[in-house]
């Protein structure tokens, strides 16, 4: 397989961090053939900065949109600028005849992610939404937990209730663009666009929201939100083998900006057998953020990337068999390495192989939809419907 030439846009965390370390440490796979970065003020610019001048050596820096799509040697662009330009700038691309993954949030609306889909397939292109945290370290071990048959000692049983959170604790402005009151900003667009899409894989497509959305700090623009609660209602679980009642099932997603805890609450998930808590995130961001080299990514010696330290191992909690007084408690391991080069090892078969995405353009989009009714529901202080779809 001819590696793919790609060109990433943007520099700042999104790209220097999430994408352009993959597409380096993957030379089978990818050819870093340009950057698009605006004002660089070094021979390199930040490439060359963050990973050495040797990175730098035959990639093109475009200081334009233009420039890129004009370059008729790159197949494949990377869309990781601000989130308000996520849907022009994906739309030209396509239209200049280039493969696009585009960073979350993919769109500031439903409509476009409609628009966008349509564009990608009338001209047979791969329109690939990031959504990385499917393979975070935490998360493939809750599916992992949540596959066990229910005749398993560490079952949940029938889940009815699932929360998960991304928290933090920052009191002031980023001082960045994410502060203005752009679409797409705030925290909502910003990390429930990764709750949300968990949930989905999870669970599938729920049938109400209700959502509680604001900027509880009071700070910076009163549009840009920085603390969310969004409830997504599913019906009636069908009756278990075991006896078990229907019971409702609600999916509880939370981010806020003001909360002091470390490590924060990342899971939280109630069965009719037992109870699962998880402290703390995936590490790669953070491992992500530091590396010297990007083969680090893939060197074998490494065997800590994307491994979570055995202290951040979730915990069960069940009653012991035949008892409903002594609670049995144990950890539930996240053996499973995270990985999100998987993601840009998909996105290149989709391209060269014609396999069909992990992450398909649909279930993002689906994302964005429930976006816009947590924030009319937030507005108007109301469960929605969410609508029937195939």
């Amino acid at each position: 397989m001819a590696p793919i030439r790609t060109c990433v846009l943007g520099v700042g965390l999104a790209g220097l961090t999430f994408h352009i370390p993959f597409v380096l440490a993957h030379p089978e796979l990818f050819t870093l053939r340009a950057v698009l970065e605006r004002k660089p003020t070094s021979p390199g610019g930040k490439l060359a900065e963050r990973f050495g001048p040797s990175s730098a050596e035959g990639v093109r820096i475009y200081n334009s949109l233009d420039q890129v799509l004009a370059d008729q040697d790159i197949e494949l662009v990377i869309v990781g600028t601000p989130s308000e330009t996520h849907y022009k700038f994906s739309k030209r691309i396509l239209e200049s005849g280039k493969h696009v993954l585009v960073d979350k949030p993919i769109t500031s609306t439903f409509q476009e992610t409609l628009d966008l889909g349509q564009l990608a397939d009338s001209k047979n292109l791969i329109l690939y939404p990031y959504q990385n945290r499917r393979w975070d370290t935490d998360f493939l071990a809750l599916r992992a937990l949540l596959s066990l048959p229910k005749s398993d000692p560490r079952s949940l049983g029938n889940i009815y209730e699932f929360e998960s959170r991304f928290d933090r604790y920052r009191s002031t402005l980023k001082g960045t663009w994410k502060d203005l009151p752009l679409p797409a900003n705030g925290l909502t667009f910003d990390l429930a666009a990764h709750l949300i899409d968990q949930v989905l894989v999870l669970f599938g497509r729920p049938a109400k929201v209700t959502a509680f959305i604001e900027n509880l700090r009071g700070i910076g623009s009163p549009e840009v939100d920085d603390n969310f609660t969004i409830l997504l209602h599913y019906p009636p679980l069908p009756v278990a083998s075991e006896g078990v009642r229907p019971r409702s099932f609600t999916a509880l997603l939370r981010g806020t900006s003001l909360s002091v805890h470390s490590p924060q609450l990342r899971y939280v998930v109630r069965g009719t057998l037992g109870t699962f808590h998880k402290f703390g995130v995936d590490p790669q961001e953070d491992q992500l953020k530091v590396i010297k080299s990007p083969q680090e990514i893939v060197d074998a010696s490494n065997t800590q990337y994307g491994r979570e330290p055995e202290e951040m191992y979730g915990t069960l909690e069940s009653f012991a068999p035949g008892s409903e007084v002594e609670v049995v408690r144990s950890i539930w391991p996240s053996t499973a390495r995270g990985e999100y080069a998987a993601l840009f090892k998909d996105v290149a078969s989709a391209i060269r192989n014609g396999t069909p995405p992990a992450v398909k353009w649909q279930e993002s989009a689906e994302v964005i939809e429930i976006i816009e009714l947590a924030h009319r529901s937030a507005m108007g202080g109301k469960t929605l419907e969410i609508p029937t779809r195939n």
